[in-house]
């Protein structure tokens, strides 16, 4: 069994941060659980687009609020706690913060866990070291 705790992780190589987020990485590929599950942190203000080309994703937010936008079509979707959304079809689209918000998200195939996004907002597919 895999017991792990937040404080365990943050600062260490399972945080990872960008512009607007920093991601608390709590089980990645190599724990062999076939996806991976993060604590994420968007920070208040910012605008983040994203396009996982590679992974699927599941988020359920669990503090502040927000809006996710799909590119294509221009369609806007009100995120705030308890609100759950899934990028079911790799979709490109912009993750806007009113408030600072904590995003609990679960990716599969799962991450490595050193993956940030590039300048498409993609998450290559990396090998473990």
């Amino acid at each position: 069994m895999l017991v792990r705790k937040l404080s365990e992780i943050v600062g260490t190589e399972r945080e990872t941060s960008a512009a607007n987020w920093t991601s608390r990485r709590l089980l990645l590929r190599g724990d062999r659980m076939g996806f991976s599950l993060h604590d994420t942190i968007i920070y208040a203000g910012t605008a983040t687009e994203i396009h996982y080309q590679n992974h699927l994703e599941a988020v359920y937010c669990i503090q502040g609020k927000g809006t996710v936008t799909i590119v294509a079509t221009g369609e806007e979707f009100v995120i705030e706690a308890g609100t759950v959304y899934a990028l079911d079809e790799h979709d490109r689209h912009v993750l806007r913060a009113e408030s600072e918000m904590r995003m609990i998200c679960i990716f599969n195939p799962p991450l490595v866990g050193t993956e940030t996004h590039d300048e498409n907002g993609v998450y290559p597919i990396l090998e473990e070291a």
